[in-house]
C-alpha cells in the first residue's frame, strides 16, 4: 500500500472482501464452529512442530481496539482467528482490549504476538513495541482501504464550521483514538481553537459519540466514515437530519502488526497466513473498517 505509515516497510496487503481497541476486556479462542480446525488438532500439531516458527509459543494472542462495541467484534475476529490459525497451525485467541493504550502496554509487556492498531496506536505501538506492520485491509482492486475522520452537526445548527464550534459542546469517540480524538483536534488547532474554547466530551467509543449527538446531548460530534456506514444500515443515524461541517484526508486502514521481538520466521509465516485468507473468512471483520462508498464485493492478496 502505498501510505504515510510511519515504517516505510509497510508497502501494500491484505485480502477482504465484504459483507456489508491491554487489559483485556474478553478472550476468545477461534473454535471448530467456527469451521476451522479444531483448537486440539491444532495443538497436537503445533506440538508436532516442536513449537514451530508460526507457533513459537504455543499459541498466538491477538489484541483488537476497541473501534466497536466488544459484542460485536469478537464473533467478527473470531471468524478471522479460526481462519489465521488455520494458516499457522496453531491456536489463536481473540482478545478486545479495554481501550487504546492498554494495547500497546500489553503488546510491549510480551501479552500479545499480534495487533489490529489504529493508525495512531501503530504510531505507538512501534515507538513501545517495536509492533512491525504485517497486513492491512484492501478494497477488490487490491487497493490500501480508506477511511475519514468526521464532525457533524444537526442540520439546523448555527455552527457551520470547525471556529464556530467555539462555546459548544463536542463529543469525541476515546482518548487515543486516531479519528475520534487526534485528527479532530488537530483540526481545531489549525482552525485556531484553544483547548478551553470548546467543551469536549469523551463518550467512550465511535458508537457512543453518534448517538450522543442523535440523542442532543451534544451540539456537535465526531463520526467517521465507518462508524455512518455502521449506523446507517442500522437504521440508527438519518443523514438528513445532520450535517457535517469537517472532514479528514484519508486516513489508511488499521494495520496488523507482529510483536517486533519475536523470529523473522514467525513474522514470515503470518504475513503469508494473513494475506492468503479468503475473502468470506474477513467480510465480517471489513464490514465494520471499510466505508459505505468503498465496499467491494470481491478482495485481493498483496504481498509487502
Amino acid at each position: 500500500m502505498s501510505t504515510s505509515y510511519r515504517r516505510p516497510a509497510l508497502a501494500a496487503l491484505g485480502a477482504l472482501s465484504v459483507a456489508a481497541g491491554l487489559a483485556a476486556c474478553g478472550s476468545s479462542s477461534a473454535n471448530s464452529s467456527s469451521g476451522s480446525t479444531s483448537s486440539a488438532q491444532v495443538a497436537n500439531a503445533a506440538a508436532a512442530g516442536g513449537g514451530s516458527a508460526a507457533c513459537p509459543n504455543g499459541k498466538v494472542r491477538l489484541g483488537v481496539e476497541p473501534y466497536e462495541a466488544p459484542a460485536k467484534l469478537t464473533p467478527a475476529y473470531q471468524v478471522l482467528a479460526a481462519a489465521l490459525q488455520k494458516g499457522l497451525g496453531c491456536p489463536v485467541e481473540v482478545q478486545i482490549v479495554q481501550d487504546y493504550p492498554a494495547e500497546v502496554l500489553a503488546m510491549r509487556n510480551g501479552k500479545l504476538e499480534l495487533a489490529e492498531f489504529g493508525p495512531l496506536g501503530y504510531v505507538f505501538g512501534d515507538q513501545q513495541a517495536k509492533a512491525e506492520a504485517v497486513a492491512s485491509f484492501a478494497t477488490a482492486d487490491g487497493k490500501l482501504s480508506t477511511y475519514t475522520a468526521g464532525i457533524w452537526v444537526p442540520k439546523g445548527s448555527s455552527v457551520q464550521s470547525l471556529t464556530d464550534l467555539k462555546g459548544h459542546t463536542l463529543a469525541l469517540s476515546s482518548a487515543g483514538s486516531t479519528s475520534g480524538d487526534a485528527l479532530p483536534r488537530y483540526a481545531m488547532l489549525k482552525a485556531g481553537l484553544s483547548p478551553s474554547d470548546v467543551k469536549i466530551t469523551y463518550a467512550g467509543g465511535h458508537p457512543q459519540s453518534l448517538l450522543a449527538l442523535v440523542h442532543g446531548k451534544v451540539d456537535a460530534a465526531e463520526v467517521n466514515t465507518q462508524e455512518l456506514a455502521t449506523a446507517k444500515a442500522a437504521g440508527a443515524f438519518d443523514p438528513g437530519k445532520f450535517r457535517q461541517i469537517w472532514a479528514s484526508a484519508p486516513i489508511p486502514n488499521d494495520p496488523i502488526t507482529v510483536r517486533g521481538a519475536l523470529p523473522a520466521s514467525f513474522k514470515s509465516a503470518v504475513r503469508s497466513a494473513l494475506t492468503k485468507l479468503k475473502p468470506a473468512d474477513v467480510a465480517k471483520v471489513v464490514r465494520f473498517l471499510v466505508s459505505e462508498d468503498s465496499r467491494p464485493t470481491t478482495g485481493a492478496a498483496i504481498p509487502v
